[in-house]
């Protein structure tokens, strides 16, 4: 089964406590961006202890990118190739998904683009807790373009981190959320995301970074205290806020 869920944040109470309980052997796991690497040091290991954990799972973590994860860390890991893309093997079962690549996940095809923009970046510090590479080159954007081309324009399920800017919209107009529209930081990656909502026919598409559980219009599904099943969309485990 392929599950998927939103920031993890290096938090590993929440993992052990609400993610991991779910996955059985041959599961996979994908994480909608700030998976938290280099912030995974915790209650229970070390961050290189935690990555040893989860290496003795008979399952499988995928993460997108997001915006709270150290990319001097990230990069340092080789590229290789993964079931269709290029990707970062922290160990052999979790896997840095890239930006902009298509993978075939159990004869579906996932496209991932990963990054986002900090808005507590003035509270942050470059190389220690904020990193320049959170936002993509314009590379980044050329080689998912180029790779959805290649599809002619046709996947199965789309996993980003940020989300296209008329639903950034849509999500600040729903006052409970207090989401403000007013990432002109973030507007080359959610515009990118515009055209690919537009260009791409799809399923299902998920993403975190508003730290919100909502389904949206366009089949479009903001996640974050939830683990989902990919392609039903249904939620196999909830918890509130104050427990992850």
């Amino acid at each position: 089964m392929i599950y998927c869920t939103g920031d993890t944040h290096g938090n590993q109470s929440k993992w052990m406590e609400q993610i991991e309980p779910v996955l059985a052997p041959g599961d996979m796991l994908i994480v909608s961006g700030d998976f938290g690497i280099g912030f995974w040091n915790g209650p229970y290991w070390s961050e290189e202890g935690f990555f040893d954990h989860i290496s003795q799972q008979k399952f499988s973590v995928l993460f997108a990118d997001g915006n709270h994860e150290n990319f001097d860390r990230l990069e340092s890991y080789p590229v290789e190739m993964w079931n269709g893309g290029r990707v970062h093997k922290i160990r052999h079962n979790l896997i840095h998904l890239m930006r902009g690549e298509v993978y075939d996940m159990e004869g579906k095809a996932v496209f991932v683009f990963g990054g986002g923009h900090s808005f507590d970046r003035y509270m942050r510090q470059e190389h220690v807790s904020w990193w320049a590479r959170e936002m993509p080159s314009e590379e980044e954007y050329r080689n998912g373009e180029r790779n959805l081309r290649r599809i002619n324009d046709k996947v199965d399920y789309i996993i980003t981190h940020t989300a296209p800017s008329e639903s950034v919209y849509y999500l600040s107009t729903i006052q409970k959320l207090g989401i403000k529209n007013d990432g002109a930081e973030e507007f080359p990656l959610t515009g990118f995301l515009d055209s690919v909502q537009k260009r791409t026919a799809y399923q299902r598409w998920y993403f975190g970074h508003f730290h919100a559980d909502l389904e949206l219009w366009r089949n479009q599904t903001a996640i974050f205290s939830s683990v989902r099943e990919l392609t039903s969309g249904k939620i196999v485990r909830r918890w509130q806020f104050s427990e992850g």
